[in-house]
């Protein structure tokens, strides 16, 4: 696993290109710049990624956006200690940026294949989340809450109740909502029964799956 300084080089001229669309947080920037993003990615994509798009890895999924990787971690508002619960593991790059802010983080993956492959993949690159968990995003991780900030990773058609039950107050939801296209939006919580709402614009993810059994 290489990271030569071509990559090195590649990745600030990303942390540019993302600075250039708005993303201010320094502490998200610095994660970005220091992640080797083409070590997540089939090496065949090796040449493709630091440009600011989403390219597919297994099981039918992707690996998001830089920028939209950024943007979501900007909204969570991360400080260092704080429990972060990821719905959608994926290919591990964003684990490896709440893991670069110092987030004791919890993850789940819907999807077999890339849970084994991310899981011992993570491990290897040196970032050892709290949980990584094979099982169904809507449910969460009732266990291990309340969590500090939730991010969702993939598209959900709704807001799934039990993510906001296991959010501290004070905490932060950041999901993308709605099918084909999404509403960014931003859930924060007041107290047990109050939430805010505010929502930041169209983004386009794979679908949130649900565990029908």
């Amino acid at each position: 696993m290489k990271d030569t300084t071509r990559h090195q080089g590649k990745r600030r001229q990303l942390v540019q290109t993302i600075v250039s669309k708005g993303i201010k947080d320094t502490k998200v920037l610095a994660a970005i710049g220091k992640i080797p993003r083409h070590l997540f990615m089939d090496s065949s994509f090796e040449d493709h990624a630091y440009q600011d798009k989403a390219f597919p890895i297994a099981a039918d999924q992707t690996i998001s956006q830089p920028y939209t990787v950024a943007f979501q971690t900007e909204l969570l508002d991360i400080s260092k200690g704080q429990a972060v619960l990821e719905i959608g593991t994926g290919s591990g790059y964003q684990t490896a940026v709440l893991c670069e802010l110092g987030a004791k983080v919890y993850s789940i993956e819907r999807q077999q294949e890339l849970f084994k492959k991310t899981k011992l993949f993570l491990s290897k690159l040196g970032y050892r989340p709290k949980y990584l968990s094979f099982g169904d995003g809507y449910k969460g991780l009732p266990e291990y809450a309340p969590f500090d900030r939730i991010i969702v990773t993939a598209g959900a058609p709704f807001v799934p109740k039990p993510l906001l039950a296991q959010l501290a107050i004070g905490g932060r939801l950041v999901i993308p909502v709605g099918e084909g296209v999404q509403i960014m939006t931003l859930y924060v919580r007041k107290d047990a029964t109050t939430f805010e709402k505010k929502e930041f614009g169209d983004f386009r993810f794979v679908p949130l799956l649900e565990d029908k059994n």
